[in-house]
């Protein structure tokens, strides 16, 4: 297990519930969807009120995907790099960059309970810890407290570990090993890793509500995978749509949707019974590239990035029904809903 310890730059807000200092205070915002745009390196900030794009900002890197929110804090990870960017949301800026050293083109990031994020690293073949330091000092102003950020890599020993999911514990990660076609769990504590094969470019990651499965789609052979999440046993495949190249679990969890690039469609599966309940037609086109899908808090509306036509399709999850388009960047794939602040 690799170890490296990494100083952020100035944080404002109380995101790691540190004292608070006369920083300026955040202005109201209205709910945004934040989309990485990693056609022209950018972040896009879109309210969700009026479905207009409000501002686009630029990453400090190349390629920006996956997006997590802690907070009004979003951590967005840079593909093309080795680092991994902490937007404010309110200001819309970077905060700071983190440098994950050796642990190269970043990929899946989901957040922590303590503040803190858990990415994978696909140049890596591992996974990253991204810890707040409680320990501040006043930053060269004088007036917000500095932060340090603690990164911790796990090797998954797995190539191409692409997306990650956790239990509701957050005591085991999941993730799912394009390369070598493998589901990997990761125990956060002890840091034992078990990786299982799953299938031919083994992509999309996801556990049930319960914690007790993991689901994987297989987009190279148009299915989804369950598995015991404690012994990694495999307990049932589910033919989907074509390509499947996420797998994300409705808020209710009662369903499991899949994002189907080859025919523009989303494939919704009951957990309970673990049989595809319907079929949602998005464009029915390869050409829209369709991939990362993203539910709002509610689970009534489902987001889908095309980004083969820089948009995103916003979807009534009960009728199917396609509501409209979003316009974002160039390539707009990751996805994250940052709350409205009062």
């Amino acid at each position: 297990m690799k170890k490296m310890i990494f100083t952020g730059f100035v944080l404002t807000g109380s995101l790691f519930a540190a004292p608070t200092l006369a920083c300026t205070p955040p202005p109201a915002h209205p709910e945004y969807l934040l989309v990485g745009n990693k056609g022209d390196d950018s972040i896009s900030f879109i309210n969700l009120e009026t479905g207009r794009e409000v501002s686009r900002r630029p990453v400090s890197a190349k390629a920006p995907h996956e997006i997590a929110i802690s907070g009004q804090f979003a951590a967005v990870v840079n593909y093309g790099s080795a680092s991994v960017d902490i937007f404010n949301i309110a200001f819309k800026f970077i905060e700071t960059t983190i440098d994950l050293g050796e642990n190269k083109n970043p990929h899946g990031i989901i957040a922590l309970k303590n503040g803190g994020f858990v990415a994978t690293t696909e140049g890596g073949n591992s996974i990253v810890i991204l810890s707040p330091n409680h320990d501040f000092s006043i930053s060269e102003s004088g007036l917000c407290p500095k932060y340090n950020w603690r990164v911790e890599s796990i090797p998954t020993g797995q190539e191409g570990t692409h997306m990650i999911a956790v239990t509701p514990d957050e005591r085991l990660a999941f993730t799912a090993n394009l390369r070598s076609g493998t589901v990997s769990q990761i125990d956060l504590k002890t840091k034992q890793v078990k990786s299982v094969p799953a299938g031919k470019e083994v992509e999309g990651i996801a556990v049930t509500k319960d914690g007790k499965e993991v689901w994987a789609s297989v987009r190279g052979e148009n299915k989804v995978i369950v598995y015991d999440a404690l012994s990694l046993s495999p307990l049932a495949e589910i033919p989907v749509g074509a390509f499947p190249l996420r797998i994300l679990l409705s808020p209710d969890g009662k369903h499991m949707v899949t994002s189907n690039l080859m025919d523009g469609t989303i494939s919704v599966i009951n957990v309970a019974t673990r049989t595809v309940e319907r079929t949602i037609k998005v464009s029915g086109r390869r050409e829209t590239a369709q991939v990362t899908l993203l539910f709002s808090k509610d689970g009534r509306r489902l987001y889908a990035a095309e980004t083969g036509i820089n948009k995103i399709a916003e979807i009534d999850f009960e009728t199917g029904d396609l509501i409209g388009r979003l316009s974002a960047g160039s390539q707009g794939d990751g996805l994250a809903i940052a709350p409205a602040s009062p």
